[in-house]
Parts: structure tokens; C-alpha cells; sequence
């Protein structure tokens, strides 16, 4: 015998809302309008029919309301799998884990090493990594300037980038130190239509070099030079090439505190030239100096490893 649905006024008035909700799930409000249906005198059959379902689902709608009430009606969670779920504190392991530092010979932990550790796949531990929001195989250095005169050494370069003298040219001075002066054995193959770049694998090995860049602020242009050592000589002789390209303009140079760069040969070298003054960025801070953008970039766009004759500053 089928289900008499009788409604008050009330459960109707909450029927009806749920129907005119927009946000109100398709599956809910199908059951709604199976209860509305019935209460308003149709068959199991034409509900059935009218809705798309079965005369089971009507059914089980219709005892799922006399038994509940319109709360009945409510998306009931689903039971699925519960063997699968990670405990608490496999998850609070996997967390220490990832935070402590790595087994020995390895550089980090990895989500295969992790799930190794605790008996679960990769997976399974890449997702608990997200959820907090972990991510170990990123890696970034930094470290903090204890210059006592941090402060006032950036007031004093940050000063010379935003509003130079008047009439003064700013150079960001720096050395690129052991680069690898490699060359092929042979000659690359040029790129062909279907085919890559092709290059010997062996290469012929011609020391080291060490290149010295001055880039001018305001033009961006960049005079460089390469020597075979990295001495006070050798930044002595790159900073008068330096100031014969720019005679008799007054230099502002900004330089770490290499200390080639302040030996008793280029105090007096100062002395001497009244018109080129020295600015040094704080100590451990010479991401100040603008030239090192410079050397990040030709390390990218240019295989200094493979063959490098000063060509690739110019």
C-alpha cells in the first residue's frame, strides 16, 4: 500500500523554498518535488513518470519523508571507502618529516622518499603536502647582513640609483670569477628544417677567465674586460679603462667589499683621481649592486661554459 503524504503548511512553505532556491542541488530538489507530487494527490506511477524515476526511487523518497521530515530529504553523506583514510598521526609523522632535515646523502626529502618512510605511495603523501601547504623541494638561500652600518650604506647606494648627481655617471662594478673557457672539438651543425642543433660532446679546455663589468645605470651599456686572474692589479687596470672611456667625468662606482677593491694601490689610485668616489654595498648584501642582474642574465642567454672570448659582454 503506498505512502499517504499529507503536508502542514509549514513543511509545504519549506518544500516550496527549496525548489525556488537556485543553489539548492538538482538531486535535492527532486526529491522535493517526488513529496510535493504526492501530497498533491498523484500516483507513485505518474510521479514516477513525470520525474524520470523509478517506482523504487519514489518509493524510498517517499518513506525517506514520513520518516524524517523534510530534513529527510537532505543530502545524506555518502559512506564510501574508509581503509584508505591516512591516520592523524601518520599524517603528523609525514609533517615532521618533511621539516627535518633530509637522510643522509640525499639534498631534500622527496614524496617517494617520504611515502617510503611511512608506507604510503606518493601520491597519498604529495596530497597531504599541499594540504599543508608544504613544498620541500623548493629551495632558496639567503642570509642576514650584520654590517653595523647596514642602513646608512643603503641609504647611500639606493640614493645614487634613484637620484644620481647632477652631471655624474653611476657605474655598478663588479668580477665574474672562474668561468670556464671550453670549446667544442668541432663546429656545430646549423639548425635544419626537421632537425636540432648538433654539436660534438667532447670539448678542449682553455683555463679559466675572469671577467670584470662596469654597468653605466643610466644607459644600461656595459664595459667589460677579461683577464686570467682575479687580483688588485687586474681591477686596478680594468677601472682605468674604465675612466679613460669616461675622461673627465666625475664616476660614482658602486663595488662589494672584495678586497681587491681597497688595497693600498687603489687608495692611492683614489687619491689621485678626486673625481671617481667608491660606494660599497653593505657586507653580505651585494644583491645591491646592479651589475649582478647583468651576470644572472649572461649566465642564461649565453653558454659561458662552452666558449667565452669577451665577445658575449660586449
Amino acid at each position: 500500500m503506498a505512502l499517504q503524504i499529507v503536508l502542514s503548511p509549514s513543511q509545504r512553505r519549506d518544500l516550496e523554498a527549496v525548489v525556488k532556491r537556485r543553489s539548492s542541488l538538482a538531486t535535492h530538489v527532486r526529491r522535493v518535488r517526488v513529496v510535493l507530487l504526492s501530497a498533491d494527490g498523484a500516483s507513485g506511477a505518474e510521479v514516477a513518470m513525470r520525474l524520470g524515476l523509478s517506482h523504487e526511487q519514489v518509493s524510498r523518497i517517499r518513506r525517506r519523508f514520513v520518516e524524517g521530515g523534510v530534513e529527510g530529504l537532505v543530502e545524506q553523506p555518502k559512506a564510501g571507502r574508509k581503509d584508505h583514510a591516512v591516520p592523524p598521526e601518520t599524517v603528523e609523522r609525514i609533517v615532521q618529516l618533511a621539516l627535518s632535515p633530509p637522510p643522509p646523502g640525499r639534498v631534500r626529502w622527496t614524496t617517494r622518499l617520504l611515502g617510503k618512510a611511512v608506507s604510503l605511495t606518493s601520491a597519498t603523501v604529495s596530497k597531504i603536502l599541499r594540504q599543508d601547504e608544504l613544498k620541500p623541494h623548493l629551495t632558496r638561500t639567503y642570509k642576514v647582513s650584520r654590517d653595523p652600518e647596514f642602513a646608512a650604506k643603503v641609504r647611500d647606494v639606493v640614493g645614487l640609483y634613484l637620484n644620481p648627481p647632477q652631471h655624474a655617471i653611476v657605474l655598478s662594478v663588479d668580477g665574474k670569477t672562474q668561468i670556464q673557457a671550453l670549446e667544442r672539438t668541432q663546429l656545430p651543425l646549423p639548425l635544419r628544417q626537421g632537425r636540432a642543433t648538433r654539436h660534438t660532446h667532447d670539448y678542449k679546455r682553455h683555463g679559466v677567465l675572469d671577467l670584470y663589468a662596469a654597468l653605466n645605470i643610466a644607459t644600461g651599456k656595459v664595459a667589460h674586460s677579461c683577464t686570467n686572474s682575479h687580483t688588485a692589479a687586474d681591477f686596478l687596470s680594468f677601472m682605468k679603462k674604465v675612466r679613460r672611456q669616461h675622461r673627465g667625468r666625475e664616476l660614482h662606482v658602486v663595488l662589494d667589499n672584495s678586497s681587491t677593491h681597497s688595497t693600498a694601490e687603489v687608495k692611492a689610485w683614489l687619491a689621485e683621481n678626486p673625481n671617481i668616489h667608491f660606494h660599497y654595498t653593505p657586507t653580505s648584501a651585494s644583491w645591491l649592486n646592479q651589475v649582478e642582474g647583468f651576470f644572472g642574465i649572461l649566465g642564461k642567454q649565453f653558454r659561458l661554459s662552452e666558449r667565452f672570448d669577451g665577445s658575449a659582454a660586449a
